[in-house]
């Protein structure tokens, strides 16, 4: 849901290496896949044998890249980048990959995650006289490889991750190397694919379906996989932190086709529905989803209790980014514009209706207002993960604690805000065992973070305002 409503994305990683053939349009359709992780700049960066060539800009993938330019990014290695702009302003100069030439040799590196020791960081390199060019936290892994480069690369990336706190999914390309590293709390996902003689890395294991490759496994936390003419390398920096994978890639951020950590998003959004149907249940007659977010939980809720499943809200498929938002008198036609109730459906029925988070509230209370204006008789609301109480500070743009209406408010005083007749949210145990793994972050439901928060400080090394 549009209106600030949904939690926002991170960022898409993408790499490909091959001894034979051009991976340019593999990165394209790649990054294509993963475009709902970042819809506000994109970028590829190739090595053509002799240097690299990196076309970044603002906007959709389709919209920066076209036939002319993708033919001067021709080469057998290369990475890409889909942002939304978690650390730093949306500016073009924020735009990765990020490319650097240092030691007579090239290096690009795009990243998925956040620091949260950036400031620090960033004071210690300036007072050594690094000069910053954005005002991302990305810039500063760059720095600090950089700096840390004494005898070999595998060496300062090990100095580098021991120094560097927070999450991260990197991809970083040189000469004659495709790096993949995943943090040693592996919060932000990052995969392993392949197609013939060619090696992938990516954010989501949805891309690999798109360009015919192979998935073969998850990067582990805390490794940096090497590919070069050789094959595939693995060194591992060993550290005694817990594995804790970030849960909201299972309830909203990744494509429901993605298998993350050996666990099927779709499935494990169904499983949420199903418990949540266990938990919560209410006597209703039809089950409606808010497209697209709700569908998967509210097929499992239907499945669960037998309440048939209807599509009571119809999504306007063809409101892009640039949709203007209404003057503030006439607020709700922002979302009859994206939503419009079937009525004939819902008239005179007791709706339960599903979707996958409440963050400030605002766009669920005119859900319900519009389904009740429809016609419905009842409009009971199931959210199929917990209120979401506190800040995100591993990359994913929360609202401040202020605005996140679950800080705020109780279960009881949200359900009168947003006019249902019940709401009811999934537990954390819930959760945790719809997703099935042995540990996982929780940090935005109960604050429980995989590493210590400095929280009297800015979320972000450049807090926006």
């Amino acid at each position: 849901m549009g209106n600030g409503e949904k939690l926002k994305e991170e960022c898409g990683v993408f790499g490909a290496f091959s001894l034979s053939t051009s991976v340019t349009s593999y990165i394209y359709y790649g990054l294509q896949a993963l475009q709902h992780r970042g819809q506000e700049s994109s970028g590829i960066a190739i090595y053509n044998g002799e240097k690299i060539n990196c076309i970044k800009g603002l906007g959709l993938v389709s919209e920066v890249f076209n036939k002319e330019n993708l033919k001067t990014l021709e080469g057998k290695m290369g990475i890409g980048h889909v942002r939304y702009s978690t650390t730093g302003s949306n500016n073009i100069i924020n735009a990765q990959p990020l490319v650097a030439n240092f030691k007579n040799k090239y290096m690009a590196l795009a990243h998925n995650g956040n620091l949260i020791n950036a400031e620090e960081l960033r004071c210690l390199l300036e007072e050594d006289g690094r000069i910053f060019q954005t005002t991302t936290d990305s810039e500063i892994i760059l720095h600090l490889i950089a700096k840390n480069f004494q005898e070999n690369l595998i060496g300062a990336l090990l100095e580098t991750m021991k120094q560097i706190k927070g999450s991260y999914a990197l991809v970083i390309l040189t000469d004659n190397k495709l790096i993949g590293i995943r943090d040693v709390n592996s919060i932000r996902p990052l995969c392993i694919g392949k197609k013939d003689d060619t090696y992938f890395l990516s954010s989501e294991s949805c891309a690999f379906d798109v360009i015919g490759a192979e998935l073969i496994r998850d990067v582990e936390a805390g490794e940096i996989v090497i590919i070069d003419g050789k094959g595939i390398e693995s060194v591992k920096l060993e550290v005694e932190e817990k594995k804790m994978p970030c849960v909201f890639e299972y309830i909203y951020f990744a494509r429901p086709d993605s298998v993350i950590d050996g666990k099927s998003v779709y499935f494990t959004r169904l499983e949420m529905g199903k418990r949540l149907a266990e938990e919560a249940p209410v006597d209703a007659d039809l089950v409606v989803p808010v497209p697209d977010s709700g569908i998967a939980a509210a097929r499992g809720y239907s499945l669960k209790t037998g309440i048939p499943m209807g599509e009571g809200l119809i999504k306007n498929k063809y409101i892009g980014r640039t949709f203007i938002a209404p003057d503030q008198r006439d607020r709700e036609t922002g979302v009859r514009i994206k939503l419009n109730v079937l009525k004939e459906l819902i008239q005179g029925k007791r709706i339960v209706l599903i979707d996958d988070s409440i963050v400030r509230g605002t766009t669920m209370k005119r859900l319900v207002s519009l389904l009740k204006n429809g016609g419905a008789k009842e409009v009971h609301v199931r959210i199929s993960s917990p209120p979401v109480k506190y800040s995100c500070y591993f990359g994913i743009d929360t609202p401040t604690k202020k605005e996140l209406i679950a800080a705020r408010m109780s279960v009881e005083e949200m359900c009168k805000l947003i006019g249902a007749d019940s709401l009811q949210f999934l537990s954390i145990e819930g959760l945790i065992k719809s997703v099935g793994l042995k540990s996982i972050c929780t940090g935005c439901f109960d604050g429980n973070y995989p590493m210590y928060v400095p929280k009297e400080r800015s979320k972000y090394l450049f807090e926006k305002k």
